[in-house]
């Protein structure tokens, strides 16, 4: 994942650190590593067949992830928002969406940041400074973006089964004063507890 960042989304090697929450040299060392014993077992930069997209799910989605956090909450620099990251998390997301329907923890993924999004143009004073949640003028928040939101966040909880994204959209609907679907219940749901307990890191509420 942190290669990935790195040579394909293009972050920073200090910007992969905080993402991880860990030292640059530490990535750093990681990288090198990576790129080694790619070359060393000649490992070829293919795009992955269908038969195994399901088994590379889960990192792809973290990269993505991860991707839209430095752009909702930017590490450093003089920008609280850097809206290129963002713009091009969700476009991810939405391809992502469109090749595999059916898996509710990648539409709970880009209904978590179209959620958090929708916030955007009320998470910055004029002195580009950041305004916290409650004092936010919700007037400025996107609806139609809560409204997509909402909308994957429905269709994912039919499936009978949601994950750790999926759990963090609901709270996210939740601020922003929109009622979020009930998750599934039964054996194969897992529940609130266990899921925060694997879940990554919540972009700032700011």
């Amino acid at each position: 994942m942190a290669l990935t960042l790195r040579t394909v989304c293009g972050l920073s090697t200090a910007e992969v650190g905080r993402a991880f929450v860990t030292s640059e040299a530490t990535i750093a060392q990681r990288l090198v590593r990576a790129k080694h014993k790619i070359k060393v077992a000649g490992i070829a930069y293919v795009v992955p067949g269908p038969e195994r997209l399901a088994d590379r799910l889960a990192a792809v989605l973290s990269v993505v992830y991860l991707l839209f956090n430095e752009g909702y909450a930017a590490s450093a620099g003089p920008r609280l928002v850097r809206d290129e990251l963002c713009a091009e998390a969700m476009h991810l997301g939405d391809l992502l969406d469109t090749m595999m329907p059916a898996e509710p923890e990648v539409a709970g993924l880009q209904a978590l940041m179209l959620l958090n999004h929708s916030r955007r143009a009320a998470r910055i004073g004029p002195a580009g400074d950041s305004i916290l949640l409650a004092d936010q003028d919700r007037a400025l928040w996107d609806r139609s973006e809560i409204a997509a939101g909402l909308l994957l966040l429905r269709r994912a909880a039919k499936s009978g089964s949601v994950g750790q994204y999926w759990l963090q959209a609901a709270i996210v609907a939740e601020h922003a004063g929109a009622r979020p679907p009930n998750p599934p219940t039964g054996p194969g749901s897992a529940s609130s507890t266990s899921i925060c307990s694997r879940s990554p890191a919540l972009p700032s509420s700011r």
